[in-house]
């Protein structure tokens, strides 16, 4: 099995525990600590951390680890695998040689809920099978040794633990809920920090019709070298006029400044990874963040994803004092393998500068032109 194919296997395994967890509403509600010190985000006054947040991270590098021995060490993902139970004790989750191994841990997590334990330990050992000829075709040649993986296993966490379903969407966006939490995997070039593989599973994209079970699926991109390949079929020409994404906290300078621009196309969603994929799926075109609250975690996979399709992703800062400085050329982009060293935790892989992730360079410009010349921006 190739690394591609691997990727896309644990993002199953992982979509699968996702949906075990949130399948037991009291399970999901023990399920929960809050984060403390260096591993909490600013940005929320309550961020937590899931016991399949971290029993997902845990499933697949122990499964990549497994395919791939010289990825060992260079897996990284956003959760500390200390997990803090309800009585205060610190568990070490980690996925055992067995089912038994891996219970065993879990039910000190879980006590004395001994049997959702046990469905845990099956779901991270049970094998997956990928019906999908496409996939199956691709053969790549990256070395595995020259490649680093972030991992995000539940983008948009608060959504996760809310689980709400019945969130209309505006214009094909989802503005919150359950479907915003993903699965996001990428590789990135451990010399340049280049984006190369990314993949995003959508363990909650829908309802089955009779059974009434929740059904993922998953997007997958190769932006390597010279090779472009995707599971989705990018856009042949932008918009005349393109749609945004934003965060529902973004500041009134930038929505001010993008108004015009994109006139009623101004939209609002939750969680930086599901906005990324808004942009991969054509649903918007391109997504602003003008602060620093996502992570390399965040925008790895789906960035990944968006130069296999033509697009990117740019610091938002950097590339609006280019552009005031008189520099009209491409921006950098965001590279995922240059820690802060000036901070601690989590912090040290904050994407600070903001960020812009786009379809097309064309709206990249017309952003940052619009975003440029705005006061207070």
């Amino acid at each position: 099995m190739g690394v591609l194919q691997a990727l896309v296997g644990v993002s199953e395994k992982a979509s699968r525990v996702a949906r075990l967890c949130r399948g037991e509403e009291p399970l999901c509600q023990l399920l929960v600590a809050e984060k403390t010190g260096p591993e909490r985000n600013s940005r929320f006054q309550r961020d937590f951390k899931t016991l399949a947040d971290v029993l997902i991270q845990e499933v697949i590098k122990h499964d990549l680890g497994q395919q791939f021995p010289e990825l060992q060490g260079h897996i990284h993902g956003e959760e500390s695998n200390e997990f803090t139970t309800a009585q205060g004790a610190t568990v070490r989750v980690q996925v055992g040689s067995s089912p038994g191994d891996t219970a065993a841990t879990l039910r000190r997590v879980l006590e004395p809920h001994h049997e959702a334990a046990e469905l845990l330990a099956a779901a991270a050992h049970r094998a997956v099978t990928l019906h999908d000829a496409t996939l199956a075709t691709v053969e790549l040649n990256i070395p595995t040794q020259d490649i680093a993986i972030w991992i995000d296993p539940i983008d948009s966490t608060n959504e996760y633990i809310a689980g709400r379903e019945d969130v209309a969407p505006v214009e094909g966006v989802a503005p919150e809920g359950l479907c915003s939490a993903l699965v996001l995997i990428g590789a990135y070039d451990r010399r340049t920090g280049c984006p190369v593989i990314g993949v995003i599973n959508e363990p909650f994209f829908r309802r089955h019709p009779e059974t009434g079970r929740w059904q993922g699926r998953y997007h997958w991109g190769v932006a390597y070298g010279e090779t472009r390949l995707c599971s989705l079929n990018p856009q042949s020409s932008p918009r005349p006029t393109p749609r945004v994404v934003l965060s529902r906290a973004e500041g009134a300078a930038v929505q001010g400044a993008l108004r015009p621009l994109c006139g009623e196309h101004l939209l609002f969603a939750a969680g930086a990874g599901y906005k990324m994929l808004c942009v991969i799926l054509g649903l918007v075109d391109v997504y602003v963040l003008s602060v620093g609250t996502t992570f390399a975690w965040d925008a790895c996979a789906p960035h990944a994803i968006l130069r296999a399709m033509g697009g990117g992703a740019v610091a938002l800062a950097g590339a609006l004092r280019a552009r005031r400085e008189g520099d009209k050329g491409v921006p950098p982009q965001l590279v995922y393998n240059r820690p802060d060293d000036g901070a601690v935790g989590a912090e040290r892989w904050v994407n600070r500068g903001g960020l812009v992730a786009y379809a097309h360079p064309q709206h990249l410009e017309d952003v940052l032109e619009a975003l440029a010349t705005a006061p207070g921006v």
